[in-house]
């Protein structure tokens, strides 16, 4: 049994929690929260013996063996770098961290202290991913694919009254492409690498966060176009075009209905059976790791991981939206976009 602490009582974390409680392969021990009266508060409901306002004493702890991080995100990175210096495995929402310079710093310590980080990026560690990749080969060599997730967030009627949330302040990093479009530029690395160049456009809102964008990819013989929004939503799916056929799914990160339709008119729907809250697969995913089941698989996910924080760098960079974070930033190799 992997003992695990939490960073953050929100409701990502609250959802997660509720995924671990389906396995017998973690065990909530510790919560963090910025007062102790808070961790108490939410780690009491789920079974938790330890609660702590400091990080030190979080990371000094023998008992906890691993934690997941869902802090805002210019925390991620200095709170993993600490935790895994002391030996603790992390698992760190999306995006992983600010920028790519973070992300490698992160992925330097994971290495190192020979623990494992992994970024809690659900739409790739899901049945749903593993069937649609499966699927590929049906519809022949890829010519175009549009990947989108524009959903209306719940804090934006908040921010057109005048209360800025976290979602929409960008000197937490955050922002519509942080926060949704994080989930199609990984589905594109997971499924296609790193693209030749991008060309990457955005939707501003009066503070200067990105409310809506889009990304056009180019690879060698086809184009990718990533949609997202947090101020509209979209009704229609996601599709993979090929010269066979397409596949169609929606709603990322919680792929559902993937379907085959070929030039022939021949349709078919994919049978697929999984746990509503996928958070559950990331959370088996984690574990195993941890256990050395999958060490295999860890570096890949660093590798995915990487590309996804180098093109939203590009794509940041040309839309001119900039974090406080990125006045830290490393050199870095960019060559590929």
């Amino acid at each position: 049994m992997i003992r695990i602490a939490i960073i953050g009582t929100n409701k990502i974390t609250r959802r997660f929690l509720e995924a671990v409680q389906k396995t017998e392969l973690l065990k909530l021990t510790g919560v963090y929260s910025r007062t102790i009266e808070k961790a108490v508060e939410f780690g009491t409901e789920f079974g938790a013996e330890k609660f702590y306002d400091r990080l030190e004493p979080l990371a000094s702890d023998p008992d906890i063996d691993a934690v997941y991080i869902a802090s805002p995100n210019y925390c991620h990175c200095a709170q993993a770098v600490m935790l895994m210096q002391a030996g603790k495995h992390v698992l760190v929402e999306k995006p992983a961290a600010s920028n790519f310079a973070e992300f490698t710093r992160m992925a330097q310590a994971a290495r190192q202290n020979h623990v494992i980080l992994l970024e809690a990026m659900r739409c790739v560690i899901d049945p749903a991913f593993d069937l649609l990749a499966a699927h590929l080969d049906d519809i022949g060599e890829v010519r175009q694919v549009i990947l989108q997730y524009c959903q209306y967030s719940s804090r934006y009627d908040n921010y057109k009254n005048g209360i800025i949330e976290n979602a929409f302040r960008p000197e937490l990093s955050n922002g519509s492409l942080m926060d949704i479009g994080v989930y199609c530029t990984h589905l594109m690395a997971k499924l296609f690498g790193m693209p030749k160049k991008i060309q990457a456009d955005a939707v501003f809102l009066p503070n200067q966060i990105d409310g809506a964008g889009t990304i056009l990819a180019h690879y060698d013989d086809f184009q990718v176009q990533l949609v997202y929004s947090k101020i509209c939503d979209s009704f229609v799916p996601s599709q993979i075009m090929g010269e066979k056929g397409t596949l169609t799914f929606r709603e990322l990160p919680n792929i559902h209905d993937i379907d085959l339709i070929l030039r022939n008119g021949e349709q078919k729907r994919f049978p697929l059976q999984k746990d509503s809250n996928n958070m559950l697969y990331e959370a088996i995913r984690f574990a195993e790791m941890i256990n050395g089941q999958d060490s295999a698989a860890c570096e890949e996910c660093l590798r995915v991981s990487g590309m996804e924080m180098q093109i939203m760098d590009e794509a940041r960079r040309q839309i001119g939206l900039v974090f406080p974070a990125d006045t830290f930033r490393h050199t870095q190799n960019t060559s590929a976009l």
